[in-house]
């Protein structure tokens, strides 16, 4: 029992520190900064013709497929991350916040003063604010001197990428 559960380690360690997994590189041409997504990381892009798509980044070859639809490097145009969870919080408070604020004006007005219906008007934009989902993340554009890189990274240089960040950071 413990040769096979050796072997198993055995194997799995092999596997993963030889497995490559590819990454877009973010460079900034002015001042060198870089920045990685890696596989599966949810983004927004918007190419060169002006489409946007939203979804998890596949990297194949020399593409970037989201959502089974192939983009060229060439095509894009910006690229932002767009992580779940501030998009989950972002819409979430602002549908609250305009439903609290209806809820408000319409408890008021039915108690006397008419004039607070015009909560509906703020409420009603904060709503639909959230409904379109707005992302606060840096936007790497091809214009503002981005240029747009697939590279491969192993586990090793993944692990070190976190260590120095972990380093860089107060």
């Amino acid at each position: 029992m413990k040769q096979y559960l050796l072997l198993a380690f055995i194997i799995f360690s092999i596997s993963q520190t030889s497995a490559q997994e590819k990454a877009l590189k973010i460079t900034n041409l002015a001042s060198q900064k870089e920045v990685l997504i890696k596989q599966n990381k949810r983004v927004k892009i918007t190419t060169l013709d002006g489409t946007k798509i939203k979804g998890r980044i596949q990297i194949k070859n020399n593409s970037i497929f989201i959502k089974d639809q192939e983009i060229q490097i060439d095509d894009i145009a910006s690229i932002r991350k767009n992580p779940l969870l501030t998009s989950l919080l972002t819409s979430g408070l602002l549908i609250y916040a305009g439903g609290i604020t209806a809820g408000i004006g319409v408890i008021i007005a039915a108690f006397g003063s008419t004039s607070a219906l015009w909560l509906l008007v703020p409420a009603a934009g904060l709503i639909a604010l959230g409904i379109k989902s707005p992302n606060v993340n840096k936007n790497y554009k091809i214009n503002s001197n981005w240029s747009y890189e697939i590279i491969q990274l192993n586990n090793v240089q993944a692990s070190k990428n976190k260590a120095e960040l972990k380093v860089m950071l107060p």
